[in-house]
Parts: structure tokens; C-alpha cells; sequence
């Protein structure tokens, strides 16, 4: 029997699901930067970032595209007409990686991975910034919206693990065996936040006050979030002092969205990703003709 045919049966996701819940929270970005550097350390996605886009000179400029396209695939009333349109752009995202390996996106294990980071996300920041993590059923039911989620794209399932506990083991053993420091990767680490080249929506009002702020704890959640396994295995700096940091910003996080009331926090989410869309659509990879 394959992992496809172990599948749960589709569930709905929508005003109600737990992926609608987690995804449309701002917490659901605190994790993104370690996100994007698990994406990276794949050889397939890494090799197409760094071929078919700007990566190298605005590496920030993908995030800026992507993720509200990619949130849109959940929270949009028509997400599944988006997903496959997305789908369809990485039709001819495809060639040669440094090593000489032939790459795909649309390569199910591949497409997967990118799908699986951002199921990752989710989970991450549920554990590290709500006062109240999800319950094993609660897992087990939010793992099943995001397979809902993944279904949306009409790419292969093959590669999908058919529950919770088998996605963990499934995740835990890319990082361990697939990843790899890609050149895309090795960029994306040596990135502060003050390097930033631009904001989506125009200039920041006080950004050269506000950075000095915030770097470090945006700094910190990078390497923070990132799952111990990657950390250990590709040696990264990181040590008692850098631990009680990363939890001193966790338990900040947790207790500042007490007070954040979560019409406001949910509106203004929303708000400033249909405002990056916009802003940022004629920048969109489109393939070439």
C-alpha cells in the first residue's frame, strides 16, 4: 500500500479549521525565516531559486512575492484556483543544480518538501507562541487540514505521510539526510535583518530606528525555530546563551498576544498581505514564453 492510499479522508479547511485559525495569525510568520532556509537546504528548490530568480540581489524579494500567494491558497474564498495556478507556474522551473544533479520543481518529493516546510511553520509556531499548544487530536485533526491544503495544488500525493506521527518521522529524516548547505542556503544564512533592501508597501517611517530593535530577536527566531537536527548537523552557532534568548523572545511573543485582540490581529494580517499582493503582483515569476 503506498502513503497516498493511507491518506486521511479530505476534510474542509475554512473560517472554522485549525489551518484557518493558525494560518491567519500573525504568529504564523514568526517561524519564516527558518522556513525559508529549510526550503533552501533542499537541492532541488535551492537549485531552482537560485536559476530562476533574483535570489542572489534581493534575496527578500521571493518572500515578499510568495507568501502572499501561498497564504492566499488557504484564507482566499477561491484557494483552490490559486493553488493550481501556482502550481502551474513551476511547470518549467527545471534544470542542472552545481553538482550536475537534474532538478524539477514539480518533482513530487520536491514539491512536497516546500509544501512540508510550511506544514512545519504552522506546528512550529502553534508550540512556540500560544499559551495553549494544540492537543494530540488537535495535532492529528491540523495535519489532516494541511494534507487538504497540499491537495489543492493537484500535484502528486505519493510523498505525503499519512498521518501526524508519520509526517514528524518523515520531516526529522529529510533534515538529516536530504538537506544540504546549497549555495542558495549558504546565502540566506549570512543575511541580517538590516540588510533588508526594501519594504514591499514603500518606505518605513523610523525603519533606521525600528532595526536595531527588533534584529535581534528576528535574528534569534532564525536559528531559533529551526528544528535542533539541522542545527547540530550543519554546526550552526548555537549555545546556553542563545537558548535562554530564543525562549526569553518565545515567552515575550506569548504574553504580548494577550493583548492583542484576535479580530484585530486576524484584519490586520489579512489586510497587509492583500496590500504586499498587490504591491508586489507585477513582480511575480512568471515563466518564460
Amino acid at each position: 500500500m503506498t502513503p497516498s492510499e493511507q491518506l486521511p479522508v479530505e476534510v474542509p479547511i475554512g473560517p472554522g479549521s485549525l489551518l484557518w485559525r493558525y494560518a491567519g495569525d500573525w504568529r504564523s510568520m514568526l517561524p519564516g525565516s527558518a522556513t525559508g532556509i529549510l526550503q533552501l537546504m533542499h537541492p532541488g528548490i535551492g537549485a531552482g531559486v537560485a536559476e530562476h530568480s533574483a535570489f542572489f540581489d534581493d534575496p527578500f524579494d521571493r518572500i515578499y512575492r510568495s507568501i502572499p500567494q501561498i497564504w492566499a491558497t488557504i484564507l482566499a474564498p477561491d484557494g483552490e484556483q490559486r493553488a493550481r495556478a501556482l502550481r502551474n507556474v513551476h511547470r518549467s522551473i527545471k534544470g542542472i543544480d552545481h553538482l550536475g544533479r537534474r532538478y524539477h520543481a514539480l518533482d513530487p518529493h520536491t514539491f512536497w518538501w516546500a509544501h512540508a516546510t510550511f506544514t512545519w511553520d504552522i506546528f512550529r509556531s502553534a508550540e512556540l507562541f500560544y499559551r495553549r499548544p494544540p492537543t494530540d487530536t488537535e495535532c492529528e485533526q491540523l495535519y489532516d487540514e494541511t494534507v487538504t491544503w497540499y491537495r489543492r495544488y493537484g500535484v502528486s500525493t505519493r510523498p505525503v505521510p499519512r498521518d501526524y506521527g508519520a509526517f514528524r518521522e518523515a520531516f526529522t529524516g529529510a533534515c538529516l539526510e536530504t538537506l544540504e548547505m546549497t549555495p542558495a542556503a549558504e546565502r540566506a544564512l549570512s543575511y541580517k535583518l538590516a540588510d533588508i533592501p526594501g519594504d514591499p508597501l514603500g518606505p518605513m517611517p523610523f525603519k533606521s530606528l525600528i532595526t536595531p530593535l527588533v534584529a535581534p530577536a528576528a535574528e534569534i527566531l532564525a536559528l531559533g525555530c529551526l528544528p535542533s537536527e539541522v542545527r547540530r548537523r550543519f554546526d550552526m552557532p548555537w549555545g546556553t546563551a542563545e537558548q535562554v534568548q530564543f525562549r526569553g523572545v518565545c515567552a515575550a511573543v506569548r504574553q504580548g498576544f494577550r493583548f492583542v485582540p484576535e479580530s484585530v490581529n486576524r484584519r490586520t494580517f489579512q489586510d497587509v498581505q492583500r496590500r504586499i499582493g498587490a504591491a508586489t503582483r507585477h513582480r511575480r515569476y512568471r515563466p518564460a514564453a
